[in-house]
């Protein structure tokens, strides 16, 4: 059961609460229920939070593997142009090509990197904005809980 859904459960508790009369409009409620409701949301928590950490476990794992890739085109480069060394005008061209394709991956390795950390930057505001709902939510359904005691 996900937070939401536990938050609804406690609405209908609180809207179930049978009003006590002569009591300033204060309600029973059936403690029992609302404490295992309350358990459910401590236990849905942690698995938003690793859902934060996966986030962020993915994009390490992005930007290493474009700083890998990155370095493999670097790499392939710099072999390709030490394999042409023969004349001085290939040796020229040779160095020129390795420098834009080392342009080109620092560019690519730069632009993965700005995507993976956008990505992530969303699902983390997502998960900011789910979490305080479901805090707003919480200390709402509490002082509902209080208003009616």
């Amino acid at each position: 059961m996900n937070i939401e859904e536990v938050l609804e459960f406690m609405d209908d508790e609180l809207d179930k609460a049978v009003q006590m009369p002569l009591t300033g409009g204060k309600s029973l409620v059936n403690v029992d229920n609302l404490r295992n409701l309350v358990d459910e949301i401590r236990l849905s928590l942690p698995g938003e939070i690793k859902q934060a950490q996966k986030l962020v476990s993915d994009r390490k794992m992005i930007i290493n593997d474009a700083s890998g890739e990155a370095n493999a085109i670097i790499k392939k480069a710099e072999e390709r142009a030490g394999v042409i060394v023969s004349q001085q005008e290939i040796t020229r061209l040779a160095q020129q090509k390795a420098q834009e394709i080392m342009n080109d991956a620092q560019n690519r390795s730069k632009d993965l990197r700005h995507i993976a950390n956008d990505h992530v930057d969303k699902m983390f505001g997502e998960t900011e904005e789910l979490l305080t709902r479901q805090l707003t939510e919480i200390k709402r359904a509490k002082n509902a809980l209080r208003a009616k005691k």
